[in-house]
């Protein structure tokens, strides 16, 4: 019994001090805006600043798909996105990325 205990604890305690892993988070951005996305952002809700846009010198127009990879190396699910269109408008929301498939701009 006493082995039992060791080794289950031993267990307990490797799975305890390992970090949770963290995992690419992926999904489908869909542009039925009207309009042509040429910037979007994202950062972690607990983040106070943008981090860098994830299109570049790409941009995303009405009625195209763009499949999003977001590969920070984080452990959380919560995000801000920030997306800016070509007539200047701005749109922001926070959703969670570990259960959205797809998101669609309107």
């Amino acid at each position: 019994m006493t082995t039992f205990r060791y080794v289950f604890g031993s267990l307990v305690a490797m799975f305890i001090s390992y970090p949770a892993f963290a995992q690419d988070l992926e999904f489908v951005l869909i542009n039925m805006s009207g309009y042509t996305l040429v910037e979007f952002y994202t950062s972690p809700e607990d983040v106070a600043s943008w981090e860098e846009d994830v299109l570049g010198n790409d941009v995303l127009e009405s009625g195209y798909t763009l499949k999003i990879t977001v590969a920070d190396g984080r452990s959380q699910c919560v995000y801000d996105m920030l997306m800016v269109f070509d007539d200047g408008d701005r749109l922001e929301d926070t959703v969670d990325m570990c259960e959205l498939g797809s998101y669609t701009i309107q």
